[in-house]
């Protein structure tokens, strides 16, 4: 039996399958500061038998907490002379552009834990000046003084050559072997010194919590669990082993999140939908990401705390392509100075939560809305609800505000945040140049199927699928997933002048060292599959465009089949390309996936009839509508095939789907929610 667990914001999930491909899911509460708690509650309650165990996989948002939340340790940077600023100078290219008043993002490592030392490489990797062991010692000294928890040592050119790097590692653990160090050249291999120093400051910062988490997680599911196959979800969309996870935790930023979108890419390629567009709506957050031709978009430009009005912090790690919102169930609503309507982004989370729970929340939340306007059922909570309490909270907080009743209220909520979510898929599609009507809306989590049919008739989409286990779905995609490492080498290189046994060097060399990686992880090579890449631009440009080359050994019609390609998604991304401009790579990308055997997801075959599945008739609130009696339906009872007509709620344990006028919905073969529009 497999079983994986994913901790959000509000809720820790679980889903698990056996042998035969059964699965089950549970869901507890969330249990912070120890939340290691939470998925040992959520492993009790879905009563499974550990002894039957074989593999374990967890996905977290602490190290995203830890970042946001500024709980991480009091980190020291050790870089080379003239360079302890270049976290303050950042980038010039700010985001708003006309604000005289913008200010740049404070580093997380204040200036007098900034530490220079004598050192210098070259752009070619060679030793202008040699690393002086004095001023290391004497920047550990200092640190040591200043009670520093964790050190990120960042040199010039280290990315090329990190022997300076790695020599300054081994003094520092010499003189202090007990504190946690990062080496940029460890994390990542990518030119650009700003994103790469800020990401090793980013790792040092999260080390010591991440580490504390994985150790605590890892004794208590040991006491619990006579089980090897302990692995972690990364924001590549991939796992790995908790050793590699405590040495690289910023490798796990977005560690949650990221398994429902390789979920949703798995679960396409089954039902035959190769664009999805995979949207999670949780009690905290809603995420959503763009999947073309069944490739889940992973980047190494990633930014945690950016928008309009703020640069945030780059992280140079693989990470999903993923938008991520302050819009959950959780999400409290609002009224802002100049007397508008907002919902999020602070949420109530699981404590105490919605007003719904009773547990002392004040706040009317996107939940509340939804249980007043009938969506929800007060039946269905854990709690005792006292919908008296709802309506007057709504009531107060925002419906006297604006002079209208608390239903209508209620409403205004759930349109705000759909405009939110709205906005998010847009940026995702329409803003990348994709036209959504061409994409399959994929929804999961607690909310999804509940916001996704409505979103689909604002965007166009022409279908929804809500799949088996939507509430857990992110924890159902870590199943599904192999082991993954990420390697990437920036490598410059003209492609007229490229040496073709060069070029195979270099990938021999990479790929021979992600075959050591795996041994060390106990993985047999025979099970070890490469992609390559290459990230491309013409010359003279500042960006790139990964494009995929192919395995083994190049030859000249390769390269003119790459060039060529390159061509054309060059075109694809920036509509124009420059047939006859020089073209270079800047960096090379070897992607190489660990292959574990997964679950086999089997058809489900359903009888019975839709008055079998009808539970009961519900009056519900509808824009412009107002109240309409609508029928209610039981999933697990729906009959496979047969078409159910909006407006109808279908139930499920900890979701909701609710379809409106023109939608239609039936279960496929494997039990997915199919939602179209009616034909005319």
């Amino acid at each position: 039996m497999r079983v994986a667990t994913d901790i959000g914001g509000t809720f820790t999930d679980l889903v698990y399958v056996d042998e035969t491909g059964q699965i089950g899911i549970a869901k507890t509460n969330t249990t912070p500061p120890n939340f290691e708690k939470g998925v040992l509650d959520v492993i009790e309650k879905a009563e499974i038998d550990t002894k039957e165990l074989s593999m374990f996989i967890h996905g977290t948002t602490v190290i995203i907490n830890a970042l946001t939340e500024r709980k991480g340790a009091k980190t020291g940077l050790i870089t080379t002379k003239g360079f302890r600023d270049i976290l303050e100078i950042a980038r010039g290219n700010r985001p708003d552009l006309f604000n005289v008043l913008y200010k740049k993002p404070e580093p997380f490592v204040e200036r007098h834990l900034r530490r220079e030392v004598n050192e210098r490489l070259n752009y070619k990797g060679e030793t202008l000046s040699p690393l002086r062991r004095e001023d290391v010692e004497e920047c550990v000294n200092y640190f040591k003084k200043e009670n520093v928890e964790a050190i990120a040592v960042s040199y010039m050119h280290s990315y090329v050559n990190p022997s300076h790097e790695q020599e300054t590692v081994k003094i520092i653990k010499e003189l202090w072997p007990e504190i946690l160090v990062t080496a940029s050249s460890e994390i990542t291999k990518e030119w650009r010194e700003y994103e790469r120093t800020n990401t090793a400051v980013l790792n040092a910062y999260v080390q010591p919590a991440a580490t504390t988490y994985i150790n605590k997680l890892d004794k208590e599911l040991r006491e619990k669990i006579d089980i090897d196959q302990r692995y972690i979800m990364q924001s590549n969309g991939g796992t790995t082993k908790f050793d590699n996870a405590k040495a690289a935790p910023i490798n796990m930023v977005e560690s949650g999140p990221v398994a429902g979108i390789f979920g949703a890419a798995v679960l396409g390629e089954l039902i035959g939908e190769k664009n999805i567009i995979a949207f999670d709506i949780g009690g905290t957050t809603a995420k959503c990401s763009l999947i073309e031709n069944g490739e889940v978009k992973v980047s190494t430009d990633y930014y945690i705390e950016r928008d309009s009005r703020n640069a945030g912090y780059p992280i140079k790690a693989p990470v999903v392509d993923i938008v991520e919102i302050g819009n959950g169930g959780g999400s409290i609503a609002w009224i802002d100075n100049a007397g508008s309507l907002k919902v999020g982004p602070q949420s109530a989370g699981a404590k105490p939560g919605p007003v719904a729970y009773g547990l002392g929340g004040t706040e009317p939340t996107t939940t509340d809305a939804n249980l007043l306007t009938g969506r929800l059922s007060s039946k269905n909570f854990d709690y005792d609800v006292n919908m008296d309490t709802v309506k007057q909270a709504i009531q107060d907080k925002i419906g006297n505000h604006f002079g209208i009743s608390a239903e209508e209220a209620a409403l205004g909520i759930i349109r705000i945040a759909n405009s939110n979510m709205l906005n998010a898929l847009k940026l995702i599609s329409i803003r990348k140049g994709h036209n959504p009507q061409d994409f399959t809306l994929l929804a999961f989590g607690g909310g999804g199927s509940m916001h996704a049919p409505a979103l689909a008739l604002e965007l166009g989409v022409k279908k929804v699928v809500v799949p088996i286990a939507s509430p857990v779905f992110s924890a159902w995609g870590m199943l599904m997933t192999d082991l993954r490492h990420d390697y990437i080498q920036t490598y410059i290189k003209r492609l007229n002048e490229l040496s073709l046994t060069e070029m195979d060097t270099q990938w021999n060399e990479i790929e021979s060292h992600a075959l050591s990686h795996y041994k060390d992880e106990g993985m047999a090579a025979e099970n070890v599959e490469f992609n390559r890449f290459a990230d491309m631009r013409y010359l003279g440009q500042e960006h790139t465009v990964k494009v995929p080359v192919p395995n083994g050994k190049w030859s000249e019609e390769d390269k003119h089949k790459i060039i060529e390609d390159f061509h054309n998604l060059h075109e694809k991304n920036y509509t124009f390309k420059l047939d006859d401009s020089p073209t270079e790579i800047v960096n090379i990308h070897v992607t190489a996936f660990g292959k574990v055997p997964k679950p086999e997801i089997g058809k489900i075959t359903r009888v019975g009839t839709i008055t079998d599945a009808k539970k009961e008739n519900r009056n519900i609130y509808f824009e412009q509508k107002g109240w309409i009696n609508t029928p209610v339906y039981d999933r697990e009872k729906l009959p496979s095939h047969e078409f159910i007509y909006g407006p109808a709620v279908i139930e499920e344990k900890a979701a909701v789907t609710v379809i409106y006028e023109n939608q239609k919905l039936h279960l496929d073969d494997f039990g997915n929610i199919i939602i179209e529009m009616e034909d005319k």
